[in-house]
Parts: C-alpha cells; sequence; structure tokens
C-alpha cells in the first residue's frame, strides 16, 4: 500500500506472509532491551497470535509494530522498532499512526503498551500515563529468556 507521508521506497503491510523473521529475531533477541535474548519459537507464535505491522524500504524488512487484540475491546502494542539505518525520517510515527488507525482496531476501549524511552512518540497518539496504576497489576519475569 502507497502512504504519501511515507518517503519514498518505504512502505507499511499487515500482510504476515511477508514478515522477515530473521530481521525481526535478531532485532529483538539481540537489540531491543525488552526482549533480549527471546528464542526463536517464542517470537514466532507472539508474531501468529498478534497483528504484524511490518515496515519495508524497497521490499527488505526495516521495523515492526506487533499488536495483541481481540479486536472488540483491547490491544496492547509491542515490540515497536526501526532499524538504526533507517531512523530520523519519521518512519515511527507513520508507524504508530498507521497502528492506531487501522480499520480492525477502532472503537476499542483500552489501548496499553509498555516502554522505557519513547514516552514523546506515543503520546502524540493518544497514549497516557496509567490513569490509575494501582489497579492495574503484573507478573513480571524479566529473566524469562535468560533461563532465570
Amino acid at each position: 500500500m502507497t502512504d504519501e507521508r511515507l518517503p519514498e521506497g518505504y512502505e507499511i503491510s499487515t500482510d504476515a506472509d511477508r514478515l522477515d523473521r530473521a530481521v525481526i529475531h535478531r532485532y529483538l533477541s539481540e537489540d531491543s532491551y525488552w526482549a533480549r535474548g527471546i528464542p526463536q519459537h517464542v517470537m514466532e507464535r507472539s508474531l501468529q497470535n498478534s497483528l504484524c505491522f511490518g515496515l519495508y524500504h524497497q521490499g527488505a524488512q526495516v521495523g515492526l509494530a506487533r499488536v495483541v487484540t481481540d479486536y472488540a475491546t483491547f490491544a496492547l502494542l509491542a515490540d515497536v522498532f526501526v532499524l538504526p539505518a533507517h531512523r530520523g525520517l519519521g518512519l515511527s510515527k507513520r508507524l504508530v499512526e498507521r497502528v492506531t488507525t487501522h480499520p480492525d482496531l477502532q472503537g476499542l476501549r483500552r489501548w496499553l503498551l509498555v516502554t522505557a524511552d519513547a514516552h514523546g512518540l506515543y503520546t502524540q497518539y493518544g497514549f497516557e500515563p496509567l490513569a490509575a496504576p494501582a489497579r492495574f497489576m503484573e507478573i513480571a519475569r524479566p529473566d524469562t529468556y535468560r533461563g532465570g
């Protein structure tokens, strides 16, 4: 799909068959702070059970955004990245915009995401700190991929 707001040669697609699993796994397991060490089979299962937005430059995958959703009430935005060589072109903005305006994700009651460093990006698209953080609970296992 051509988007005039993307730089020439770039496109975003939700076609799961186009995902370059090697690129995604390399980034998530080696370069991300949130999924470092993720096993290939776990990453594969996460992609299969999510709506994935691949970012491509001249056909090669250079970014990703993954949405875990029931398509009715809830969505969790995860695994958003743009490879370093393609940063600084507004691509993360276009990617998050495409996710939040996707027709299948409209009318949801709640969106969530977890980020350590991209608050400025996400606030542009309506994300805010939790209104009632005391209502949220979690089971956190940060060493899962390291055998801890």
